[in-house]
């Protein structure tokens, strides 16, 4: 519990507030949900790997955008913006490997969603980084869902309730939350102004949430954006990596530092 003490003060002191311009891409976000992966891939050429943090392009700028590490969340609840929601002592060894793994990167920015498990993901890696301020980006927040505070628990039973079951009626928008092409927009949005921010040649660390940061790799990658927890490459505290020249998503690395912490 001191432990956990400690990291939530560290992740909430010293934090500045980016306001949230108007999002980028919407049209663009729009039309990639409307249409199918083909279609849209040919309006794109992206390259996807796998590669370290360490990784540079003379002209381009990284932004490496990581997933919180695990919540301590006994109930099994969908707390998507709840507030009150910390990470569990494994979740708080996943923010230290996430440390770990920026500590010698040469970071310009670090920014990142106003929800406690992201600031206080975001803490190690600040630690690393004395000398750039940690700055709230309301744009990296979590999915906004009508099943938020639903106790789900290891079987999903939520969704086995007949009362629940109108918020399943559309998968594509989907009916239950905030449209995918909102959420690919608004992420993108920061992805982008944080690479025009610190310029070529820079990298920047971002850490967001799941539902985010996979919709927006499905954007970049010219993909149709509808899509499930289960068909989501972004584990907990995974760094998915969006490189950018000109405004653009060149290409796409995922990987992830703390994946032997994961629960099998």
């Amino acid at each position: 519990m001191g432990r956990q003490a400690l990291y939530r003060k560290d992740a909430q002191s010293g934090l500045g507030h980016q306001e949230a311009p108007q999002a980028y891409g919407e049209e663009e976000a729009s039309q990639a949900s409307e249409e199918d992966a083909n279609s849209a891939s040919s309006r794109r050429s992206l390259t996807i790997a796998s590669g370290a943090a360490s990784v540079t392009v003379s002209d381009s700028t990284l932004i490496h955008v990581c997933r919180h590490g695990e919540v301590f969340n006994p109930q099994g609840m969908l707390y998507a913006r709840l507030p009150g929601f910390h990470l569990s002592d494994r979740g708080f060894a996943m923010a230290d490997r996430l440390g770990e793994h920026f500590a010698d990167v040469p970071l310009a920015a670090l920014r990142v969603s106003p929800l406690e498990r992201t600031r206080e993901t975001i803490a190690p890696i600040a630690a690393n980084h004395p000398d750039v301020p940690v700055v709230i980006d309301d744009r990296l927040i979590e999915a906004d869902s009508l099943q938020q505070g639903f106790v789900m628990g290891r079987s999903y039973r939520a969704l086995f309730n007949p009362r629940n079951w109108w918020l399943y009626r559309d998968f594509a928008r989907p009916s239950w939350g905030e449209p995918y092409a909102d959420m690919a927009a608004r992420t993108m949005a920061a992805i982008i102004d944080t690479a025009v921010s610190v310029g070529p040649g820079a990298q920047a660390v971002l850490v967001s949430h799941q539902s985010p940061i996979y919709t927006a790799r499905l954007f970049a990658e010219g993909k149709s954006l509808p899509n499930m927890q289960f068909q989501r490459q972004c584990t907990l505290a995974s760094v998915t990596t969006f490189e950018v020249v000109d405004r653009h998503v060149v290409a796409v690395r995922y990987s992830e530092p703390a994946g032997d912490l994961l629960r099998k």
